[in-house]
């Protein structure tokens, strides 16, 4: 009920006020069974827009830390993500990555509709970086579709560093369902979750007209390597 709520009485107006959203593709998405949604990785605000514009709920492995927080701020998150139906995902342990593929099974085996990111992070310069192999394992594991989905602008949505939202006109492309039965049986083989995984990029640069850069967002912002110059924007 909370996330009918959030959705078109209390954060759906204010997001289409200011971001005036826009679909294409919608007809990509399926209206029923399990799916996974893989999107790039611009702004907080991609967990936000997505869910608003499509009319199934999306399920998102979200980070514990939005669950244990203190005091008022860290019951509201709480409450929050956990009414908009996020699973909680502890990163730092040891075990996180297997941790995060076992809820993604599960979340599919209930035939929701699972959003992911395979990037891993949000893209440090508007770039769209390298993909992880969760997503790919996942998708082999579970037989689903992977539906590749481009959020365009949403980082102009309320950029680093600013308070308050700024109009903008925010994008999301919904492209055509990829289909990996062919490589039925073969998780766990990295060969093929890299490629399935690149195939799944190939597509996020082709809907949302970004650079692609072939490293991973997360070592870039650790520092462990750096990125290529001549960072360039999202395309509209």
């Amino acid at each position: 009920m909370w996330w009918m709520v959030f959705k078109w009485v209390i954060i759906g107006p204010v997001l289409r006020a200011v971001g005036r959203p826009r679909i294409e593709g919608l007809e990509n998405l399926p209206k029923e069974g399990p799916a996974i949604v893989a999107s790039n990785h611009l702004a907080v605000m991609d967990s936000f827009f997505l869910p608003l514009m499509v009319p199934r709920r999306i399920t998102f492995l979200a980070k514990s830390e939005y669950f244990t927080g203190k005091g008022f701020k860290g019951a509201f998150q709480k409450w929050f993500f956990t009414a908009m139906g996020c699973i909680p995902i502890h990163r730092g342990s040891a075990d996180s990555a297997q941790d995060a593929l076992d809820a993604g099974v599960e979340a599919i085996s209930e035939g929701r509709l699972l959003g992911m990111y395979p990037e891993g992070t949000r893209s440090p310069d508007g770039r769209l970086f390298k993909g992880k192999t969760g997503m790919a394992r996942v998708a082999l594991e579970t037989g689903a579709k992977v539906i590749p989905v481009a959020m365009i602008n949403t980082e102009k949505f309320n950029p680093p560093g600013t308070t308050l939202p700024r109009f903008t006109h925010v994008r999301v492309r919904i492209g055509k369902p990829l289909d990996f039965s062919r490589f039925e049986g073969m998780a766990g083989n990295r060969f093929i979750e890299r490629a399935v995984t690149d195939e799944v990029m190939y597509e996020l640069m082709r809907l949302s007209g970004q650079p692609y850069v072939d490293v991973y967002a997360a070592d870039v912002k650790n520092g462990v390597v750096e990125a290529p110059s001549a960072a360039s924007k999202t395309v509209a």
